[in-house]
């Protein structure tokens, strides 16, 4: 019961799936995309190692700004065109694409769906600590675009190799399909952000985008909707994996494993020293998320119980929003129970133990930021 279960309460999240991934695979076919990169690449020259930093601090802004982690998926294919043609292995496309977007959400300071979410459990003014997170995000960036830098510059085949194949240049109605992903884009962007738009809102923003684009590289509708069968087909074993992931979830929820954990977890916090409270706190959120990938389920069921705690101790209502939010955000690098991060992994084709063995070193040095950034914040007085 629990895989029917999970495939329906991540039902949202899987036909978004399925619809933008359509929407991309018209805009595939047009050869937009193909030719796009193929521009950009001639743009950049013999400076192609630039695509590293500008795709991790595009990702880790997305991240930080709207939580950008699911929309992700679709960008895949897009993505791995692009290392291909700059000479760089699919890990570095999946480490400059959701692993910078995990990285802007860890240390994000106006995320609405993650420090928003506890900022408000915590009743502490949003936006409050931007200072402060802003100069941990700035950090922690640095360590995630010289991490997968130092990969990608290792496993980068020859440029001969790596632009062997011939192009022809890119024409007006590739052009402005180009031009129209990224408004869809940034009318999303937009909505989600002042009108709080959702997936409903951003799957169909993406399959007019797709129709639009299919009509206007003169696919017409039945090469349109070819198109779109193809983007579900594509897109079905990354939708699997998502209902599977909630699946786990609901087996530890519905047997009552999930609370039992965070109370056994929390309370041998309560009876030590500030500092090691705070750092224990963001040990445990950590740990709590292997069974909840949810940044925003973690802050609902977390927070209400560690922030009386911490105001029992001393420790600031932002240090306890803090503990939450680089615990919690950190370990997204490397849950397996994460179902987007899963479909990421299967679309580039990268086994999940080869993306462990690049993530953990970068995951445990970001860790390692963020306990660093928890004791300034208790021994400063953070507010």
């Amino acid at each position: 019961m629990a895989l029917p279960q999970g495939m329906t309460e991540a039902a949202a999240v899987i036909f978004l799936i399925f619809l933008v991934g359509g929407a991309f695979s018209v805009v595939e076919h047009t050869g937009a995309f193909n030719q796009g990169v193929v521009w950009l690449v001639k743009v950049l020259g013999d400076r192609t190692d630039l695509v590293v930093p500008i795709c991790c601090v595009t990702f880790a802004a997305c991240g930080a700004v709207e939580g950008m982690w699911e929309e992700i998926v679709p960008l895949v294919p897009v993505l791995l065109l692009l290392v291909r043609r700059a000479g760089y292995d699919p890990i570095t496309a999946v480490a400059m694409s959701i692993g910078a977007a995990a990285v802007g959400v860890a240390f994000s300071p106006i995320n609405p769906f993650s420090v928003g979410i506890a900022q408000k459990v915590a009743q502490l003014p949003l936006l409050s600590g931007l200072e402060f997170r802003m100069a941990v995000l700035v950090a922690g960036l640095v360590i995630w675009t010289w991490w997968t830098m130092r990969h990608a510059k290792g496993m980068r085949t020859a440029p001969e190799v790596a632009f062997r194949e011939t192009t022809v240049p890119l024409d007006w109605r590739q052009a402005a399909i180009l031009l129209m992903v990224g408004a869809t884009f940034a009318v999303y962007v937009f909505g989600a952000v002042r009108y709080d738009w959702g997936f409903n809102e951003l799957g169909a923003l993406f399959f007019g985008m797709g129709v639009v684009a299919g009509l206007l590289a003169g696919l017409g509708i039945d090469g349109t909707a070819r198109a779109f069968v193809e983007g579900f087909r594509s897109m079905a074993f990354a939708a699997t994996l998502i209902g599977f992931a909630r699946a786990i979830f609901v087996v530890l929820d519905k047997g009552k494993i999930v609370d039992t954990v965070i109370n056994g977890m929390v309370t041998p916090l309560a009876d030590l020293p500030a500092v090691v409270f705070a750092l224990g706190m963001t040990v445990v959120q950590a740990a709590i998320s292997i069974a909840i990938p949810s940044t925003s389920g973690r802050a609902v069921l977390t927070m209400p119980i560690l922030v009386p705690m911490s105001d029992l101790l001393g420790v600031s209502r932002q240090v306890t929003v803090l503990a939450y939010q680089f615990g919690a955000g950190v370990i997204n690098h490397i849950l397996p129970t994460d179902g987007t991060l899963m479909a990421v992994l299967a679309l580039a084709g990268v086994r999940f133990d080869r993306w462990f063995r690049f993530a953990a070193p970068a995951c445990a040095m970001l860790f390692v930021l963020g306990l660093l950034a928890i004791a300034v914040a208790v021994v400063t007085g953070l507010r």
